[in-house]
C-alpha cells in the first residue's frame, strides 16, 4: 500500500486499571505481542491466551494472511489483483477474488450512504495534485487538467455483478488505500476469533480492532492523536476504549503542502477535483468492523459536518468524533453516542 497516503497514527494506550473480581486472574493468562511490516506501514498485535500457544506459528499465520490481502489490493505490486484490474480495458468483465469482492461490497455501501464523498476512483486527481505516485510540483494544476482528471473518475462508472467487476468508461482505476488497512485489520482479528482467542487488539498503520479484554481484564484502551500539523510527537487528543469494536482515523495534517499562504491537503473532493477545505482536520469512526470505520472516516473528512453527523447518528453501532480547526482552537464534534467510548 502507499506509505505516502498516511493517515494519522492511532496510538495504543496501555492501561493499568485494577482487575475486577469478575475477571480472570492475570496469572492464568499470558500476553503475546506480534509486530511487523505490511501495506507500506507497520502492524502490532496483542492477544491474551490462558492456554499455551506458539508465538512463531501465529506470526506465520498473520504474515501469510496479510500477504494474501496485499497481493489482492496493493497498487504498488504490478501483478496484484487490483493492478491487473486497473490495467484491463473497459467493458471487459474482471473476475474477483473473495477479498477483492468483499471490500468492493463495502465500497458500494460507502459510496451510496456518503452521497459520493467516498470514491475509490480519485487516483487521477490525487496524482494531479502531487499526492499520489507522481512527483509533487511547485504549481497548482489548471482547471482544464482537473476537468480531464474528473473525466477519468467516478465510482458509479463501475458495475459489480456478483463477483465480476466491469468498467463502463476508459481511464477508470481503483485505489483502495483508504479502506484496505481496515480490511486487513478485520481479517487478522477474524483469524484470532475463529481460533478461539477472544481477547486481542489488532493495529495496522493506526487502524485498530479490539475484542475482549486486556491483561488487566478491561476493554482495550487506545488513543486518538492530537491533530497538529507537522508535529513529531503530537500526543493524545482523546483516549477511548474498544470493547468488541474497531476505530479508524483520517486526517489532513500529515500529508499536505503550503503554497502562497494556503494549505492544500491530500483529501480530494471527488466532485470538485480540489482538496477539501472545510476546516475539518481529523475524523475518527468507531464501528463494529474496521473496514467500514476506515472508509467512513475518509468520507467524513469530505462531507459537510452537519450531513456527516446526521449520517452517523442514523447508523447502527457507529459513532464518530470530528475535529475542526477554528483559528488556533480545536473544536470536537461528537456523534450522539461517541462519549460512551471516552475515558472519563
Amino acid at each position: 500500500m502507499n506509505p505516502t497516503k498516511n493517515k494519522p497514527i492511532t496510538i495504543l494506550v496501555f492501561t493499568t486499571l485494577i482487575l475486577t473480581l469478575f475477571c480472570l486472574p492475570a496469572a492464568f493468562a499470558r500476553e503475546y505481542v506480534l509486530t511487523g511490516k505490511t501495506m507500506g506501514t507497520f502492524y502490532r498485535i496483542k492477544f491474551i491466551s490462558s492456554a499455551a500457544v506458539s508465538r512463531a506459528l501465529w506470526e506465520k499465520k498473520v504474515q501469510i494472511r496479510l500477504k494474501e490481502v496485499n497481493t489482492r489490493l496493493s497498487m504498488y505490486q504490478k501483478e496484484s489483483e487490483i493492478s491487473r484490474f486497473n490495467a484491463s480495458p473497459p467493458h471487459t468483465p474482471f473476475r474477483l477474488s473473495t477479498d477483492f469482492h468483499e471490500v468492493l461490497l463495502q465500497c458500494k455501501i460507502l459510496h451510496r450512504i456518503s452521497g459520493g464523498a467516498w470514491d475509490g476512483t480519485v487516483k487521477p486527481l490525487v496524482d494531479l495534485w502531487g499526492f499520489g505516485t507522481r512527483e509533487r510540483t511547485d504549481k497548482l494544476p489548471d482547471q482544464e487538467d482537473i476537468r480531464a482528471a474528473l473525466g477519468q473518475t467516478g465510482f458509479e462508472k463501475l458495475i459489480l455483478n456478483h463477483r465480476v467487476l466491469t468498467k463502463t468508461a476508459p481511464g477508470i482505476t481503483l485505489d483502495l488505500g483508504s479502506i484496505a488497512k481496515g480490511y486487513g485489520v478485520d481479517e487478522i482479528a477474524r483469524l484470532f476469533a475463529e481460533s478461539g482467542i477472544k481477547n486481542h487488539l489488532v493495529e495496522i498503520g493506526g487502524e485498530l480492532a479490539g475484542a475482549g479484554k486486556n491483561k488487566q481484564g478491561k476493554p482495550w484502551g487506545v488513543g486518538i492523536s492530537n491533530p497538529e500539523k507537522a508535529a513529531v510527537n503530537p500526543g493524545l487528543y482523546k483516549v477511548i476504549f474498544l470493547d468488541n469494536m474497531a476505530i479508524a482515523t483520517s486526517g489532513n495534517y500529515r500529508n499536505f503542502f503550503d503554497l502562497k499562504g494556503k494549505t492544500y491537503s491530500h483529501i480530494i473532493h471527488p466532485k470538485t477535483g480540489y482538496p477539501v477545505d472545510n476546516r475539518v482536520v481529523s475524523a475518527s469512526v468507531v464501528a463494529k468492523n474496521c473496514t467500514l470505520a476506515d472508509g467512513l472516516a475518509t468520507a467524513l473528512m469530505v462531507m459537510d459536518t452537519d450531513e456527516a453527523l446526521d449520517l452517523v447518528n442514523h447508523m447502527g453501532s457507529t459513532e464518530c468524533l470530528i475535529i475542526k480547526k477554528e483559528g488556533k482552537a480545536l473544536i470536537p464534534i461528537r456523534s450522539e453516542g461517541f462519549s460512551a467510548f471516552e475515558l472519563k
